[in-house]
């Protein structure tokens, strides 16, 4: 029996961080009232998150990349539109560049409330935000195995998205610290490889019947099956300042998975590498972004990621023009050209006289990311 097509639609998640428009200082106690009315505006498209200083947003499900910007216009300027009544602005970064965890609380709903307890300290460190990608994969089969094939891309999508260098004040000297943070917690990083879809399901009960986790949510891999959505959710990205580079890497996502199946329909797959070396991979590109060389495994070397997306974007071009997003995907070069929001930040504060004039450089890169935040959604 043939394979069918998946219908490779999409939604896009978002967590955002509320800033006072005056100070850039965190939200870190916003009028309950605020959430109110994004929901009574935007719907149940708009929730909170684990720290009352947090919004998420998510996209309804998609058909191709313009329904996705649609809906992000949408969405970021609506927050942005309500916030504003309460003086506040969402920012679309994955760590506040001066912001305290210890200053923080998080928002008392059980679910939150049995995370902190849980996990201690290390939930409340969690003052970070990402962006999540949900392509639909029908197939169970086919959604373990694009999964085991897709690993590889994922430091290569981490690199266009870095938004996070700095940390409680200080440059961290990394392009993307949330990572760091998110790592303590347990089940996260770079998914483990599956046999079959019964193999994955086996896995789940297994940990689930042991009483360590509810269910299939709690693998926080940087890409799995979602529990919600028959799709591939990709969790690796921290969220981006703008809504252009957050288009562009939906649109690479959906791509290198719309390869691999073709790929597979083709009699053909990319080879798996075991975690441990894509795992490199990974680390240089939280440290160097898109500056960063990867390793080609292929040819056993350190190769310029700029170098590396030009192929990839050659073996996606078909697959860009079928669903229809080539711009999109070939702005990727705009990004490693421009620099990721990470890049920015730090662009922005030394230009603000940096450690020199460290408190007002912090509040001149806050009022940039917000800027940046609701750029073209109007």
């Amino acid at each position: 029996m043939a394979l069918r097509e998946p219908a490779f639609t999409m939604g896009v998640e978002e967590e955002y961080l509320l800033v006072d428009t005056q100070t850039g200082d965190l939200a870190d106690n916003p009028p309950d009232s605020l959430i109110d009315d994004c929901v009574k505006e935007l719907g149940d498209q708009v929730t909170p998150e684990f720290l009352r200083a947090q919004v998420e947003i998510g996209t309804r499900v998609c058909k191709n990349i313009s329904e996705v910007r649609a809906e992000l216009m949408r969405l970021r300027s609506g927050v942005a539109r309500v916030a504003g009544k309460y003086g506040l602005a969402p920012i679309a970064a994955s760590t506040h560049p001066y912001g305290d965890w210890r200053d923080q609380s998080y928002v008392p709903k059980q679910r939150y409330e049995d995370l902190a307890r849980d996990m201690q300290a290390v939930a409340r460190r969690l003052l970070i935000c990402g962006m999540h990608v949900h392509v639909g994969i029908e197939d169970e089969e086919l959604r373990i195995d694009l999964m085991n094939q897709a690993r590889y891309f994922l430091p290569h999508l981490l690199c266009l998205s870095t938004s996070s260098p700095f940390w409680q004040g200080r440059d961290t000297g990394l392009k993307c610290y949330r990572l760091t943070v998110f790592d303590s917690l347990p089940r996260t990083g770079l998914p483990e490889p599956m046999a079959s879809w019964t193999d994955y399901q086996r896995t789940i009960e297994h940990m689930t019947s042991s009483g360590l986790v509810q269910d299939g949510s709690k693998l926080w891999w940087d890409l799995r099956p979602s529990s919600s959505f028959p799709t591939l959710e990709m969790r690796i990205c921290d969220v981006c300042p703008s809504m252009e580079d957050a288009l562009t890497i939906a649109a690479l996502f959906q791509c290198i998975l719309r390869m691999l199946y073709r790929l597979r329909v083709g009699n053909q797959r990319w080879r798996e590498y075991p975690n441990i070396l894509i795992q490199e991979n990974r680390w240089l590109a939280q440290r160097y972004g898109s500056q960063s060389q990867l390793v080609d495994f292929g040819k056993r070397s350190l190769i310029p990621y700029s170098d590396l997306l030009e192929e990839i974007l050659e073996l996606v071009a078909e697959d860009a023009e079928a669903l229809g997003c080539t711009a999109e995907v070939e702005r990727a070069r705009a990004i490693v050209r421009d620099g990721t929001g990470a890049e920015h930040q730090l662009a922005v504060y030394a230009g603000a006289g940096g450690e020199d004039q460290h408190k007002d450089a912090m509040r001149a890169v806050v009022a940039d990311i917000a800027q940046r935040t609701v750029a073209g959604t109007s």
